[in-house]
C-alpha cells in the first residue's frame, strides 16, 4: 500500500506540469508521422532496414523510450533529497525503489500508448502483438536507464546529456537505421529489441532476439532497483552559489562547472563519438548535394561516406549547446533573482549567463572540429568552423529560451527535438540534396549553409546567409535578455530591497 500511495503522489507531481502531457502527443507525432519518411531515406543510405513499415515500427519504440527515459531520469534525480528524508523517516529503501519503478511503469505505459496511436493511424499493424510488445520493451528498458542515470548522475545537465548520448547512440547506430553488423554494437540497449520488433534475423548464432531482449529487460530493471534503493543514503544537498558582478559571476560559474568534470567530458566526447561512428558505418555511394559556387547553385555528386562525418557534427553541437543553455538558466534562476533583489544589476546577471553559454558552445565546437579533422577534409576550414560556431551560439541561446518557458523535463525534450527537426531532418544534405522550403525558415538554415559552403566548396558564396545567421543570433539574444529580466523582476529600490528579498525566499517562488 505504501508503494501505491507513493506512486500516486509521484504521478500527480509529473502531471502537474502541463507541458509534460503535451509532449506525450508531440514527440510520438514528430517521430512516427513527421520523421519516419526521412529516417527511412537515411536507413536506405546507411544500409539499415529499408522497409517503410519496419522503420515506422522502430520509430514508435524510439519515441516511447525517449519519453520514458527523460521522465524517469527527472523522477529520480530531482527527488534525491525528498527520498532521503523518507528513508530517514523509516521507509524501506526497497519500497521506495519499487514505488519509483512502479511510477516509471505507468509512465512507460502512457508513452507506449502515445507512440502507438500515431503509428496505428499511419498504417495497419500486420503484427499487432509484436509491435505493441516491442514498443513497450523499448519504454521499459529506457525506464531503467533513466532511473540508473538519475540515481548516479544527479546534476541535471550532466544526466540529461548522458541519457541523450545513450539514446542517440542506440537509435542512430542500431540495426534499424545503420544496418551495421559489428559485434560491438550488440551491446546497445535496444539492439535485440529492435531486431525482434521489426522482425529481422539476428545475424549470429545463439539465443534468439526475444530471449536476449528479455534478458536486457530483467537485468536493466534489477540494476535500477538496486541503485535507486541505495541512492537516498548517500544523497547530498545542492552546492551553494556565490556571484558578484560580471567578472566574479563568470569566475563562479566556471568554478561551479569545475565541480562537475563529467560535463566537460560529455561536451567533448559526445560530438567525437558521433563523428567517428558516422565515418565508420556510412557505406560508399553517391549523394546529390546542392551547393553554391561563384554565385550559382549547382548539384554535386559526392560520396556519403566522405561527407557524412562533416555534416553529422552540427546536430550534436546544436543539441548539446541547447541543453547547456536550458540548465545554465534554470540552475541559476533562483540565485540570480535573489542577487538582483539584493541590488545586482539585472543586465550583469543576463550577460553572465549568456557568456557561460557561449563558453560551453566554444568547448563543444572545438571538440567537434578537432575530431572532424581526423576523418573529414574541409575545403575551407575557417568558413566551416564559423558555420559550426554560428550553429552552436544560435542553439545555446535557443536553449536559454526553452528552459524558462518549458521547465526542466519538457525543456530537455525540446532541446533535442528542435535541432533534430531543424538540422537532422531539414538541413541534412544526406537526406535530400537541398533543404525543403519549410526548413529555410528555421534557425539552423543559415549556419548550415555556411558550414556546407566551407566544407564542400573552394570559394565563399554564403555571405548573405552569414548575415541572416547573425541577425538570428541578435534577435535571440534580445529575446533572452527580455525573458530573463522579466524573471528577475528588475532592480529594486533601496527602500524595498529587504522586503523583496524576503518575498523571493518564500516556498514555491523559486522552483525551476
Amino acid at each position: 500500500m505504501t508503494a501505491l500511495l507513493l506512486e500516486r503522489r509521484f504521478l500527480a507531481d509529473y502531471a502537474r506540469t502541463g507541458t509534460n502531457l503535451l509532449l506525450l502527443l508531440l514527440v510520438p507525432v514528430t517521430f512516427v508521422l513527421v520523421a519516419a519518411p526521412t529516417l527511412a531515406d537515411a536507413a536506405e543510405v546507411l544500409g539499415g532496414a529499408t522497409g517503410g513499415a519496419s522503420m515506422e515500427t522502430a520509430t514508435a519504440g524510439w519515441a516511447a523510450g525517449f519519453l520514458t527515459g527523460i521522465a524517469m531520469y527527472f523522477q529520480v534525480a530531482s527527488s534525491r533529497a525528498t527520498d532521503r528524508r523518507l528513508v530517514l523517516a523509516g521507509l524501506a529503501p526497497g519500497r521506495l525503489a519499487a514505488a519509483r519503478l512502479l511510477t516509471g511503469g505507468v509512465l512507460a505505459a502512457g508513452a507506449t500508448a502515445a507512440a502507438l496511436v500515431p503509428l496505428a493511424a499511419r498504417q495497419s499493424l500486420s503484427q499487432p502483438v509484436r509491435v505493441v510488445v516491442g514498443t513497450a520493451m523499448f519504454a521499459v528498458v529506457y525506464l531503467a536507464i533513466g532511473a540508473l542515470i538519475g540515481a548516479l548522475v544527479p546534476t541535471p545537465v550532466n544526466g540529461s546529456v548522458l541519457l541523450l548520448f545513450v539514446w542517440i547512440l542506440d537509435v542512430f547506430f542500431g540495426p534499424a537505421l545503420s544496418g551495421s553488423t559489428s559485434p560491438l554494437l550488440r551491446v546497445l540497449p535496444t539492439h535485440f529489441i529492435s531486431l525482434w520488433t521489426i522482425d529481422q534475423p539476428p545475424g549470429h548464432a545463439g539465443p534468439g532476439t526475444l530471449t536476449w531482449s528479455a534478458l536486457w529487460l530483467v537485468a536493466a530493471l534489477a540494476a535500477a532497483h538496486v541503485v535507486v534503493g541505495a541512492t537516498p543514503g548517500r544523497a547530498r544537498g545542492p552546492a551553494s552559489r556565490r556571484a558578484g558582478q560580471l567578472r566574479t559571476g563568470l569566475r563562479m560559474g566556471v568554478r561551479d562547472w569545475g565541480r562537475t568534470p563529467l560535463l566537460w567530458l560529455l561536451l567533448a566526447a559526445v560530438p567525437a563519438v558521433f563523428i567517428l561512428l558516422s565515418a565508420a558505418i556510412t557505406p560508399h555511394g553517391i549523394s546529390r548535394v546542392v551547393v553554391r559556387e561563384d554565385g550559382v547553385e549547382t548539384t554535386t555528386l559526392l560520396d556519403p561516406a566522405v561527407i557524412h562525418p562533416g555534416t553529422m557534427a552540427p546536430e550534436a553541437i546544436a543539441s548539446l549547446a541547447a541543453l547547456v543553455g536550458v540548465f545554465i538558466v534554470l540552475d541559476a534562476r533562483a540565485g540570480d533573482r535573489r542577487l538582483v533583489l539584493a541590488g545586482q544589476r539585472a543586465i550583469v546577471a543576463v550577460l553572465t549567463r549568456m557568456l557561460l553559454v557561449l563558453l560551453a558552445a566554444a568547448v563543444v565546437t572545438a571538440a567537434s572540429l578537432g575530431v572532424t579533422a581526423t576523418v573529414f577534409t574541409a575545403a575551407q576550414w575557417g568558413i566551416y568552423a564559423w558555420g559550426s560556431v554560428l550553429i552552436a551560439v544560435t542553439y545555446g541561446l535557443i536553449g536559454m529560451l526553452l528552459g524558462p518557458i518549458f521547465g526542466r523535463v519538457s525543456g530537455v525534450f525540446m532541446a533535442f527535438l528542435v535541432p533534430f527537426i531543424d538540422l537532422g531532418l531539414g538541413q541534412s544534405p544526406m537526406l535530400g540534396g537541398e533543404p525543403p522550403v519549410w526548413a529555410r525558415w528555421l534557425p539552423g538554415y543559415s549556419g548550415m549553409r555556411v558550414l556546407i559552403d566551407g566544407g564542400l566548396t573552394t570559394g565563399f558564396d554564403e555571405g548573405a546567409q552569414l548575415a541572416v545567421g547573425l541577425l538570428w543570433v541578435g534577435a535571440l539574444a534580445v529575446l533572452v535578455a527580455v525573458l530573463l529580466r522579466r524573471g528577475f523582476g528588475g532592480r529594486p529600490s533601496a527602500r524595498t530591497t529587504g522586503e523583496s528579498y524576503a518575498a523571493g525566499l518564500r516556498p514555491g517562488r523559486n522552483v525551476a
